[in-house]
């Protein structure tokens, strides 16, 4: 799963935002991975996914709150199932008092 940092034009369709994912971070938008776009107002953002036989887009606007979208234009991340909840439910995806998963280590 990979987040489009900044700011994304929601007017773009399936076509706009997989040339996007393509010419601009590139990105296969045929792979297994599903993209998300956040826009100006961070109280909506779409998914882009390919499914095999197609692309299928969601597009959700938020009635009562907004996202903590990172704003580091020109950027992407891999999220994890963890920081992909956390943005969803409108915190951050770094959260610095979250207990981080340990590093195997040596006894």
């Amino acid at each position: 799963m990979y987040i489009i940092c900044g700011r994304t034009d929601m007017r773009k369709g399936i076509d706009g935002l997989a040339t996007l994912i393509q010419d601009s971070f590139e990105l296969d938008p045929y792979s297994n991975a599903i993209f998300l776009f956040c826009g100006r107002k961070k109280d909506r953002y779409k998914c882009l996914y390919f499914d095999g036989d197609g692309f299928a887009m969601l597009y959700k606007r938020i009635d009562n709150g907004k996202l903590q979208w990172p704003r580091n234009e020109n950027e992407v991340r891999n999220l994890t199932q963890q920081e992909l909840r956390w943005l969803l439910e409108g915190l951050s995806i770094q959260q610095p008092k979250a207990i981080q998963k340990s590093k195997k280590g040596a006894f």
